[in-house]
């Protein structure tokens, strides 16, 4: 399914014309949240698209790509805009809504568990996590280890996982000094004690971590978002304001981005044009920017 190297996954597809876009410009793989699908369940508002223009229902997402993710959205839950106290009954409520989505949908994607440990403990996310595995049979979970589950923690889920996941940002953030080899000493960790053992970098798209970490499986990022979240690209040249870029690479893709926006029901004007070509073009160079540090993105 994979190759043999890690695979970087475009996060933010859940939204139907970036998803598109970037597939479009060659993206084989994608990562998605749950947290658009449900949330209205729990009487939380989210963003609204422009008029006319929906998101993409789960099952045309996991056709997307060679390999899709679909991520729990606890992070939002927890601690992003949409932050809050939630309780051992709001998370149980918000794993059988992540697995109904699933069951009904008939996905095939991977599905991040409902990893709880920061706000209920590591026992309780054992709970989850069992539970989860029995109500979704058939789909791959990724179990993802954070620093409250400790040594012994960890290697109770590389027994129990064949897929895990290292919270790339949380380590940055705990230990700022020494986070990359952190990292790449988990993985290496989980890779001895079981060799089989699928590894998921969250959040990770540093080149000299994808380097160094090529014998995990998967890694996501939103770093492509940038572009036009802050009108800068990071190249190997240092950062480039979207204002300097060619205005005739801009004009070889407007074809391809005017069909996307025809098929998403979105006005095609100048502006919505330009906007998602910056984003088709920084697929392009982000693609090509894993394939040196990680290895073939096909």
């Amino acid at each position: 399914m994979f190759g043999d190297n890690l695979k970087l996954h475009f996060a933010g597809a859940e939204q139907v014309n970036f998803a598109m876009i970037a597939q479009t410009a060659g993206v084989k793989y994608f990562l998605f949240t749950v947290f658009l699908f449900i949330c209205e369940q729990f009487g939380i508002k989210h963003y609204s698209p422009p008029k006319g223009v929906n998101f993409y229902i789960p099952s045309e997402l996991c056709r997307m790509g060679k390999h899709v993710i679909m991520d729990s959205g606890l992070f939002t839950l927890m601690f992003g805009s949409k932050a809050g106290n939630y309780d051992k009954q709001f998370l149980e409520r918000w794993m059988y809504a992540l697995a109904q989505t699933v069951i009904e949908n008939q996905l095939s994607c991977t599905c991040v568990e409902v990893d709880c440990q920061k706000v209920l403990g590591v026992e309780e996310a054992w709970y989850f996590r069992n539970k989860l595995r029995s109500l979704i049979p058939n789909n791959r979970i990724i179990n993802v280890f954070h620093l409250e589950d400790g040594k012994k923690g960890l290697d109770r889920l590389i027994e129990f996982s064949d897929y895990t996941a290292i919270s790339v940002p949380e380590l940055r953030i705990h230990k700022s000094k020494t986070y990359k080899e952190d990292v790449y000493k988990l993985a290496h960790y989980m890779k001895n004690r079981k060799p089989d053992i699928d590894i998921h970098l969250l959040g990770c798209t540093e080149s000299g971590l994808l380097k160094k970490c090529k014998f995990c499986t998967t890694s996501d990022s939103t770093s492509w978002l940038m572009i036009n979240r802050y009108g800068q690209l990071k190249t190997s040249k240092g950062m480039r304001h979207v204002s300097g870029i060619n205005t005739d690479i801009l004009n070889n893709v407007y074809p391809q981005c005017r069909d996307v926006l025809t098929r998403c029901n979105i006005e095609v004007t100048g502006q919505r044009l330009a906007y998602l070509a910056r984003y088709y073009i920084s697929a392009q160079y982000h693609k090509s920017l894993y394939a040196n540090a990680a290895g073939n993105q096909d």
